[in-house]
């Protein structure tokens, strides 16, 4: 990439406010979560994204592995499917295409005008540094010229949640226990009754 075209989609970040979600379409999202991730599992050994780049697909895999890392209840969002489901998105909605195309771009930007090298090849605390300055969710703390990286990182955050919590990985770490056939409602535990206040 030419550094006018890195600085075209740096400047088009502001777009980032695009990906905020609508009731109606976080609706969809759900919806179209379970066909991207039936798709992304028949082909998942051998991905080829659709939208991104494969440096784009590999800074993708990693930022949504550091938003929800693995652990000892679950897989991390790479193992739920979570980039195959943002890919999909991206092209399915176009019109956040830009928005997270500058995304991307302005947090390599911010690692090379910090560490004098993109986001991948940074040292696990740079990186840690870098998403610390923008993960602040609006916080009074973040920095005014950072508020483009702020936007992008919380809507790529918003993405990595619904694509987690709605695979099975996710509903299972979630502990839900709807969807299950119950024979016979005997109504709400007494206990859970008391806990509300009522009777």
């Amino acid at each position: 990439m030419k550094r006018r075209e890195a600085l075209g989609l740096i400047a088009a970040a502001p777009a980032a406010g695009a990906l905020v979600w609508t009731d109606a379409e976080a609706r969809d999202a759900f919806e179209q979560a379970s066909a991207a991730r039936r798709a992304a599992a028949r082909v998942k050994a051998s991905y080829q994204p659709k939208f991104f780049t494969s440096a784009e697909y590999a800074l993708v895999v990693t930022l949504v592995d550091l938003i929800i890392p693995k652990d000892e209840r679950s897989g991390s969002a790479t193992d739920a499917g979570v980039p195959e489901f943002i890919d999909f998105l991206m092209v399915d909605q176009p019109a956040r295409q830009v928005a997270m195309r500058g995304g991307l771009a302005r947090i390599d930007q911010l690692c090379l005008d910090r560490f004098t090298r993109g986001f991948m090849a940074c040292t696990a605390t740079e990186r840690t540094q870098v998403l610390d300055d923008i993960a602040l969710a609006g916080n009074a703390l973040a920095r005014p010229e950072l508020s483009q990286a702020v936007a992008f990182f919380n809507s790529l955050r918003d993405l990595t949640a619904t694509g987690f919590w709605t695979s099975r990985i996710g509903v299972t770490d979630l502990q839900y226990m709807g969807n299950v056939y119950v024979a016979e409602w005997n109504g709400c535990p007494e206990e859970a009754l008391k806990k509300l206040g009522l009777s």
